[in-house]
């Protein structure tokens, strides 16, 4: 296809990803006036297929899903809705709400100190560090947690040790990107989320390929509503092969409770790498 053009005319893409460039045989016009020459372009289609960016997926219904599987394993999710009755999570997101020794929790990240846009309680027979930051071990679980580390277990068929508490105050409050991956959990975590309270909404994202070099773009996105009385778990190659958030939202949110229950083991010596991962 030709097409006459003005001499100013730019209309190649940068990169030569295709478009218009001037036609070998085309003449050149310089007479130095305005529109007073004529130029002949031919339209080239892009030898590199355009690429799509992936439609984030919403799973909201009960069931287990492999969200992915390569070289680390296979990736999986299982969704509870209504773990809890509505009865039951009230009284517990009441109690809990009121009881448990909130605190705002300092980081540090490229050696600056920041608070959590949240508040957080830690419970289990050893500390636990992430951000440059140390949770001390707290054996005093309140009876309430202990029954629901009960339950929880049963209907995982996993035992846990600890539980990292998260107060999520309004919509401001957040978590970034982050997989739960220190060196204290282990190979493989399989990590136990129960929410109370507002919905929010569970985001991952998938690890990008070598070739990519740390470009989210093209990569797989999940977004999970979690609702009062939800249980989500994660397992297999999840914590290394993806990335999770509960972003910040721009609209009134009640508060919301989420309780992470998790296995630790004793961390390394000092100075051995202290976690791997960054909970902003």
């Amino acid at each position: 296809m030709l097409l006459a053009l003005g001499r100013d005319t730019k209309l190649r893409p940068p990169g030569g990803a295709g478009g218009f460039v001037r036609s070998s045989g085309a003449p050149s016009a310089h007479s130095g006036l305005w529109g007073d020459g004529c130029q002949v372009f031919e339209f080239h289609q892009p030898t590199k297929p355009l690429r799509e960016i992936p439609a984030e997926k919403v799973i909201d219904k009960a069931g287990e899903y492999e969200i992915s599987q390569g070289p680390t394993g296979v990736s999986r999710l299982r969704l509870l809705p209504g773990f809890l009755s509505q009865t039951e999570a009230d009284w517990v997101f009441s109690n809990l709400l009121a009881e448990l020794p909130w605190a705002q929790k300092t980081n540090f990240k490229q050696g600056q100190a920041y608070l959590e846009p949240r508040l957080t309680c830690w419970y289990g027979e050893l500390p636990y560090t992430y951000s440059n930051s140390t949770l001390q071990a707290n054996s005093q679980w309140p009876p309430v947690l202990a029954d629901l580390k009960g339950a929880v277990e049963q209907a995982c068929g996993r035992s846990f040790n600890s539980l990292l508490c998260n107060l999520y105050r309004d919509g401001k409050d957040s978590i970034a990107w982050h997989s739960d991956s220190e060196l204290a959990l282990g190979p493989q975590p399989t990590i136990a989320s129960l929410s109370l309270g507002a919905t929010r909404c569970f985001s991952l994202r998938q690890q990008p390929a070598p070739e990519e070099n740390g470009d989210y773009t093209y990569v797989e996105r999940l977004k999970i509503p979690l609702g009062h009385g939800t249980l989500l778990l994660m397992d297999g190659a999840t914590q290394e092969d993806w990335q999770h958030q509960v972003a910040k939202e721009y609209h009134d949110r009640g508060p919301r409770i989420n309780l992470t229950f998790r296995t630790i083991y004793p961390e390394p010596e000092p100075g051995r790498n202290p976690g791997r991962g960054a909970h902003s």
